[in-house]
């Protein structure tokens, strides 16, 4: 969540429904008007109009019954006005409102385009100079996913340069004066993608920064080829940065896959379980789909950028690594009985694939070549979609308002269209294109989100709580559902997209969309696209309608391709194109492609359980018996119709349980037994989070003040922490730990960190922790994390490190690596670890040593990236 989102919710309500319709546009002749049933059997009506439709340019007024959203342009009025101008592309389609929608998006993206950004943590609040791209309406500043995502759908295709201004913002090195840890990876200026947002201090609880590489790649396929090379020079630095720390401070080598929070979903209340928020770095050591694709695209990308530049070696490395990464995806996050991948795990001591999913991670695996044809079909036929559309996640959480929960989100809803149509899936296609285009035409705006089962932009929730009610925060003129805006017309209808050498033509017109959209025209224009200097005029010539009768379903074949009235296949080089190009595609025949959609239905202010999770229950360990272990079970909620599943080490040890224990009387050899525990809805199968995982063996704890702690600050002698701990030169170390049975170890700080709130700030403690044997040789050694920490929680355990220990004498070492407070780009902050100088600080309350089930690495399919249990790579 942004850093502004908590003062605006207050801020943002809705106005009463007009009863009617301005009376002046009822007197303009070249108008249209479209009706869209709600949800609960009433009608909203959307008129459009303008002065001269056959004007070159057109100025449109655009007027709505639907209930809007207050904010700074239309200030709660159910009116607007905008003009086509010359810089940007039209459409012509015989359908008034489409190319008015058209002209919305290219307008409200103008609106986007700025010189100077802003936000109140930043600069003291005053304005930052940057020709680059604004979030939103609310939302002044630019963010490294929000942009990125944008520029993935459409924006870097139509205005490179502003992206490529937008994305170098996003870059940053060291702060003057400031070094990292000695382990740190990188070059010595340390040019890297910013991590902005997330949840405990940003990363590397969040890693989603890797989507950076999402619109880079498409900003260097649209950009002229000198400014390609020097921007191509700039992202290769700066990603071989980021991978290289990342893998540091992120990757496990156990599963392959990389640690962070879900891209985008960085509200952690809306999507993951409810203890979560007071224990974050279980967040940090849980796996995520989305942004595990985003790993593997910024890989892809670095390794491609690599070979052009000649360098070998780094280009076969992050090759390798991403074929790697490809296979871990699949291999932990593919559920067949789902049809579908899981869009998250558990953290540590349980590091079980969640029964949750969300549509952008599916869709990206689907876009990025993660899926295969056969899994691509299935989750497109799997995944749930409502009457209005596909939610951002499945299932919905219980007793959360509406943000991320309970949503749909346009720039979620194009990447489905996209992978809709690169898989040939006519009915989600269908669903997609419904989507947008009622979104943005009802609220004359390209919104931030709506509630999932009203499409509404605020659904006050009068029969519960106040404060289910939502969207909570719901921008117009949101970047990336102006991205995604653009995108569905040039990309998926126009079928517009620029490759690394050019052009790819692939429009996917669906009867439903030729029928509805297009009506009687034989022809659907996009005039003026300029793309690298070239000015294009793309011509669909479209079937006879009759060919489409209602009832018949399926999407249009290529039958010819012309430029300049030349046949030519669907790919294009630029040298192909001339100044000005006249571009036609005739469609033939209907081709009935995929059909499968999975339909869900209920009503907004009813948590059914066809619809919803569970809560997660609460798992605790009864005292140990004759060798054997008792979990007890506690449900928050009404327990009819729930049944639990418990996973020890996580994996599932017993399902479909009714009562409130169960106890393991075979626990194996596994070290050290952690149970957790799901709710299942019998009803619907639909399940809930993990419970917090219970461990049988607490090992052994050493508090900060014990004899063997050496460390150059003193402990309190009421409290026994050592207190502000964390500047580079602070020493912590612990002497003569005694290891009596040789195996695999945990070790966690015990700490906390209240120098932000757990949703805010870049000083999240990130440290480097390594274990020496008694002659002095590191036996492990890697980054731990110490998250924020809640203001009215005691200290907390740290992110674990892994050791395999023999029996004997060790020492453990702590010292400094670096957090987003080290870079330049924080140095106007005004919280912790900005203006007043970088900040990697905890209050340190000792150490835990607890033995812990480790399964072991995956080794890799390439011999330069064999990696070893304590994290380090081979070749290092």
């Amino acid at each position: 969540m942004h850093t502004t989102q908590l003062q605006l919710r207050a801020l943002v309500t809705a106005l009463p429904m007009a009863l009617a319709l301005p009376a002046a546009m009822a007197q303009t002749p070249a108008s249209t008007t479209a009706h869209y049933p709600t949800w609960d059997g009433q009608q909203n009506t959307v008129r459009y109009a303008t002065p001269d439709a056959g004007a070159v340019l057109r100025n449109y007024t655009h007027a709505t019954t639907q209930r809007v959203r207050q904010g700074e342009a239309l200030d709660g009025k159910q009116e607007t006005g905008y003009a086509e101008t010359a810089q940007l592309p039209t459409v012509r389609t015989g359908n008034l409102g489409f190319d008015a929608l058209f002209a919305l998006a290219g307008v409200e993206m103008r609106r986007d385009a700025v010189s100077q950004i802003q936000d109140g943590s930043y600069n003291g609040g005053q304005p930052i100079a940057c020709d680059c791209f604004k979030t939103g309406e609310l939302w002044h500043y630019v963010w490294t996913r929000d942009l990125s995502y944008a520029a993935a759908l459409s924006l870097a295709m139509l205005d490179p340069q502003r992206v490529r201004n937008s994305l170098a913002f996003k870059l940053a090195g060291y702060r003057a004066g400031v070094t990292p840890g000695p382990e740190v990876a990188g070059t010595a200026d340390g040019l890297q993608i910013v991590q902005d947002t997330g949840s405990g201090g940003s990363w590397p609880v969040s890693t989603d920064r890797m989507s950076w590489a999402f619109g880079a790649d498409e900003a260097l396929k649209a950009l002229p080829p000198a400014e390609r090379q020097a921007f191509a020079v700039t992202a290769l630095k700066a990603l071989r940065n980021t991978l290289e720390n990342d893998r540091l401070a992120a990757f496990d080598p156990v599963d392959g896959l990389y640690n962070g929070e879900q891209s985008f979903l960085d509200w952690r209340e809306q999507s993951y379980a409810a203890w979560i928020p007071g224990d974050l770095a279980s967040m940090a050591t849980a796996k995520a789909l989305s942004t595990n694709v985003a790993h593997h695209q910024a890989l892809t990308l670095a390794a491609k950028l690599a070979r052009e530049q000649g360098e070998s070696a780094p280009a076969a490395r992050y090759a390798g690594w991403a074929a790697d990464l490809k296979a871990a995806i699949n291999r932990r996050f593919w559920q067949a009985d789902a049809g579908m991948y899981s869009s998250l795990t558990a953290g540590h001591f349980d590091g079980a694939a969640l029964y949750k999913y969300d549509w952008l991670g599916q869709s990206l695996a689907i876009l990025h070549g993660i899926a295969d044809p056969a899994q691509a079909q299935s989750i497109l036929a799997r995944y749930p979609h409502g009457p209005l559309g596909a939610p951002v996640i499945f299932p919905q959480q219980p007793g959360v308002a509406v943000y991320h929960n309970r949503a749909m989100w346009p720039f979620v809803t194009a990447h489905g269209l996209r992978a809709a149509a690169m898989t040939g899936n006519v009915a989600v296609a269908d669903a997609a294109y419904d989507t947008l285009l009622r979104g943005a035409a009802l609220n004359l705006s390209n919104m931030e989100n709506f509630e999932w089962l009203s499409g509404e932009p605020l659904l006050a929730d009068k029969q519960a709580q106040a404060d289910l009610s939502g969207p909570v925060v719901n921008s117009r003129q949101m970047l990336w559902s102006i991205g995604g805006y653009l995108g569905m017309v040039v990309g998926e209808i126009f079928g517009v997209h620029t490759t690394d050498t050019g052009l790819a033509l692939r429009p996917f017109v669906t009867a439903k969309l030729r029928r509805e959209a297009f009506g009687a025209s034989d022809t659907a224009t996009l005039n003026n696209l300029q793309l690298r200097g070239k000015r294009l005029q793309v011509k669909l010539l479209l079937p006879p309608l009759a060919t489409a009768p209602v009832g018949r379903q399926g999407y249009y074949a290529i039958d010819r391709i012309t430029v300049n009235g030349q046949q030519v296949g669907a790919a294009l080089d630029w040298s192909a194109l001339a100044d000005d190009n006249l571009v036609e595609i005739r469609l033939g025949a209907l081709l009935p492609g995929q059909q499968a959609i999975r339909r869900v239905d209920g009503q907004p202010y009813q948590a059914d359980p066809a619809l919803y999770a569970p809560f997660e229950p609460r798992a605790t360990l009864a005292p140990r018996t004759r060798g054997a272990t008792t979990v007890r079970i506690a449900y928050p909620g009404d327990t009819q119709g729930v049944v639990y599943n418990i996973y020890r080490n996580g994996q599932q040890v017993a399902q479909g349980l009714s009562a409130s224990t169960w106890t393991d009387r075979s626990p194996g050899k596994t070290g050290n037994a952690c149970y957790a525990v799901e709710a299942i809805y019998t009803s619907s199968g639909n399940r809930s989070h993990h419970s917090a995982p219970a461990c049988v063996q607490a090992g052994q704890t050493i508090g900060a003040g014990d004899a063997r702690v050496r460390s150059n600050l003193r402990a309190e002698t009421r409290t026994g922490r050592i207190s502000h701990w964390g500047a580079p030169a602070d020493t912590f170390s612990v002497r003569k730990i005694r290891i009596a049975r040789g195996g695999d170890y945990a070790l966690q700080i015990l700490y906390r960190n209240t120098a932000h709130q757990i949703n805010l700030g870049i000083s999240g403690g990130v440290k480097w922790l390594a274990v020496m044997d008694a002659a002095g040789r590191q036996m492990a050694g890697g980054v731990v994390q110490m998250p924020h920490s809640p203001e009215s929680a005691g200290p907390s355990y740290s992110t674990p490190l892994h050791a395999n220990l023999e029996p004997g004498n060790y020492r453990l070492e702590l010292r400094d690596f670096y957090n987003m407070s080290y870079l330049q780009s924080n140095s106007t902050y005004g919280d912790a670890g900005g203006a007043q100088g970088a900040s990697n600080h905890v209050d340190l309350y000792g150490v835990r040593i607890m033995p812990a089930f480790r399964p072991e690495p995956q080794a890799s399919l390439f011999g330069d990236t064999i990696t070893r249990p304590n994290g380090l790579d081979a070749d290092k």
